[in-house]
């Protein structure tokens, strides 16, 4: 029993592997246009990978920066101490004097020319406030309330930016998987149309099948196996060209990072894109067959 099974589908995948040997421009074609239509959102989901894996090294937790004036006094700071002891938002502060601050610029950017041609150091004192609660409303009502403080010149909101941006990269996310869904319902209709196409080109040889008794899954086994490789072979050419344009992408995305002394570059697409790709497209294409193939086969009607 499971030998003939086998048999059958060995038969099948044969009959239309010489088919598309005969016919290779059929086969390109439906590769190309799968392809190019799935790599659009595979390459948004890997520079959208990328980019949160960048943030992600970048990551560090948000604090507010409090930058004295140039004439507060001791006391001011003092004031401000106790302020900051005080606030229930503060979960913790640092004091940074402005000496030791001017000290570890000139030692950490190699300033020690620059400096020695200034009268006076011109550095704030400054605090580094870390909050308890890092929402991002309040962390920004928090800024500027410590703005208004005696003695503060400029009270400054550090990474919050990272979080806008990890909220607005999961909005990519899902975007991306938005347009992978539509995209995808496009390919169940382009790889349906193909088939239903093939199918009517070969009515005459499905109908004189039926009259000898074959049945629907007989004749339909051929066309799912068509839809399914030419959803693979869709899927692998999108996979080639998201690779491509990765590697292109990457020869400039380089020089720009070292413009700005930074490491980043587009991830080439892993295992986890390949097996989406080729396998998510050939269960579309699988799919898309099968669909077309019912309609043809209940258009035709048993006779």
């Amino acid at each position: 029993m499971i030998g003939h099974w086998l048999t059958q589908h060995r038969l099948a995948l044969t009959q239309v592997l010489v088919r598309l040997w005969r016919n290779p421009l059929s086969l390109l074609m439906m590769a190309a246009v799968i392809g190019v239509t799935l790599a659009l959102p595979a390459m948004l989901y890997v520079i959208l990978g990328s980019l949160q894996r960048f943030a992600g090294d970048l990551d560090t937790p948000p604090q507010i920066s409090l930058f004295l004036a140039a004439d507060a006094s001791a006391d001011t700071a003092k004031g401000l101490t106790q302020r900051l002891d005080r606030h229930p938002a503060v979960a913790s502060y640092r004091f940074i004097a402005r000496d030791d601050a001017w000290r570890e610029l000139q030692q950490s950017s190699g300033l020690t020319d620059v400096a020695s041609g200034l009268e006076q150091n011109p550095l704030p004192d400054a605090f580094v406030i870390h909050m308890e609660n890092e929402d991002a409303a309040a962390m920004e009502r928090l800024q500027q309330e410590m703005q208004q403080w005696p003695g503060v010149e400029h009270a400054q909101l550090d990474a919050a930016w990272l979080k806008r941006l990890n909220s607005l990269l999961q909005l990519g996310n899902q975007l991306a998987l938005v347009i992978a869904a539509l995209l995808g319902f496009a390919l169940l209709v382009v790889t349906g149309n193909s088939i239903r196409l093939q199918f009517m080109t070969q009515r005459d040889e499905i109908e004189l099948s039926r009259l000898i008794g074959a049945t629907d899954r007989f004749i339909r086994r051929p066309f799912l196996y068509a839809g399914t490789l030419y959803g693979l072979a869709g899927g692998l050419a999108a996979l080639l060209i998201v690779a491509a344009t990765v590697w292109l992408f990457n020869q400039s995305i380089a020089e720009l990072a070292r413009s700005y002394a930074a490491d980043f570059s587009l991830a080439m697409p892993g295992a986890e894109i390949a097996i989406a790709l080729a396998g998510g497209s050939a269960v579309l294409g699988w799919i898309g067959s099968y669909w077309a193939a019912s309609r043809s086969l209940a258009s035709i009607g048993k006779n």
